[in-house]
């Protein structure tokens, strides 16, 4: 017999039943069920219960055991019959009984426990990520995380290009942020730069005549994190293609990125045919390029029902600067004070006067609510309300200014908005293509 398993702990099934075995791995958790022992072991590839009875020569040695203790068994595999099996469990339909138990290193107790994976300070987590990767959630998104990359691997490759490795230790080739910089021993005084991006590397190997180049690319940049990025460091899907338009580049990728979102999506829809949206229009809809398209919410610019307005705010804004924009976020089933009093608050907290509202009313109800509605007048407000196609109980937000100066915060506006009347759709996976950027 093999001196550590037979198997792994996510292997026994039905079929196994009679056979001795052998499993490590380590105490999940322990349970005394009156008199009977039950010890949860854990590997890489799963968990299978392990019963020790009180007569058994291990049950010394078992009731010792605590949790994250690593342990080899000797046992034979029995069936778990009625309310004892579990359905949630792949090896739920048999378990272990205990002949033998070996510790093969004893944990004390722990920092951080590992079972039921409670919340702790990230600095107690990062001081003991030994433990804290032994979680299932993060066990599992590692483990995803490899999936994916092996994923685009293949799909790349099954697309035409090839895989390079660029160096590490380069010269400066900066890409929007600080480089992290090295010392060279052998030249003293000087430094090598951690490449931003493999960009100058991968530009060589098109020279050279390689045609389609991918990596999955680490990159290195002195900045913030972000939330979609850690700070310093991250991966990215790199790529470059020679004799190609953009047409050719969205074709080859569209297909790459669409598959590894239903193969990892966990079910929700994806985007079949990639739309293309133009900077100018992202922002003037959207207010950021990177839009959240599951988010029916666009905005339209609402500034001619206020020029002249009895509106004075926005009607003198207008007057004083030729630029000045009145762009209107519409806000569907959000025709209420207490959601507009929010909204409110929520832009004063973010460093703005405020944001105004309108709210629709309905059948035999003036056409809107509040001071703006009241200032403009039905006629233009009715105007507004047809414009966005809104309804009796919806409402609308506006911002106003310099649309460079008011974008970034009206497409967090218009995010707060979809967020809050959960008007975003969660099941799908909304992508796009954003193109003719300002060069």
């Amino acid at each position: 017999m093999h001196a550590y398993r037979t198997q792994n702990c996510g292997e026994l099934r039905k079929s196994d039943v009679g056979k001795t075995v052998r499993l490590s791995g380590w105490v999940h958790r322990v349970r005394d069920h009156g008199g009977l022992l039950f010890i949860d072991l854990r590997d890489h590839y799963g968990l299978t219960q392990c019963v020790v009875d009180p007569n058994s020569t291990a049950f010394a040695a078992a009731e010792k055991l605590k949790p994250e203790s690593v342990i080899r068994v000797d046992a034979e595999v029995v069936a778990r019959v009625g309310e004892t099996i579990n359905p949630n469990l792949p090896t739920g339909d048999v378990e272990v009984a205990v002949s033998g138990i070996e510790v093969l290193s004893e944990a004390r107790e722990l920092p951080l426990p590992v079972f039921g994976e409670p919340d702790y300070p990230e600095d107690t987590r990062l001081k003991y990520r030994f433990l804290d990767l032994r979680r299932d959630t993060l066990h599992k998104n590692i483990m995803k995380r490899q999936a994916i990359i092996w994923s685009l691997r293949r799909r790349m490759r099954e697309a035409g290009f090839f895989e390079f490795q660029t160096p590490i230790l380069t010269a400066s080739s900066p890409e929007g942020a600080r480089d992290y910089l090295v010392p060279s021993r052998v030249h003293p005084g000087k430094f090598y730069a951690l490449p931003q991006a493999p960009q100058q590397f991968k530009q060589l190997i098109m020279i050279a005549g390689f045609d389609r180049y991918f990596q999955i690319a680490p990159c290195f940049r002195d900045e913030d994190a972000r939330a979609d990025r850690s700070p310093g460091e991250f991966y990215q899907l790199d790529l470059e293609m020679s004799f190609v338009t953009q047409d050719d580049v969205f074709n080859a990728i569209e297909p790459i990125l669409r598959g590894v979102f239903e193969e990892f999506g966990d079910g929700k829809s994806v985007t079949q045919k990639f739309p293309r949206i133009p900077y100018a229009e992202a922002m003037r809809k959207y207010g950021t390029d990177k839009p959240d398209l599951r988010n029916p919410i666009e905005m339209q610019d609402a500034t001619e029902h206020f020029r002249g307005s009895g509106f004075k705010i926005f009607a003198g804004m207008i007057e004083m600067d030729v630029n000045t924009r009145i762009w209107a976020i519409p806000a569907p089933t959000g025709g209420s004070r207490a959601f507009c009093d929010r909204m409110n608050s929520w832009a004063q907290s973010e460093g703005q006067p405020g944001l105004g509202y309108i709210i629709f009313g309905g059948d035999g109800e003036p056409p809107g609510k509040g001071p703006i509605a009241n200032n403009l007048g039905p006629v233009r407000t009715q105007a507004i309300r047809d414009q966005h196609g809104l309804q009796g109980g919806d409402g609308v937000f506006f911002v106003a200014g310099l649309p460079q100066e008011f974008a970034d915060f009206a497409g967090r506006a218009r995010t707060k908005v979809g967020t809050e009347l959960n008007l975003i759709d969660k099941n799908q996976v909304a992508l796009c293509w954003i193109v003719d950027l300002p060069m």
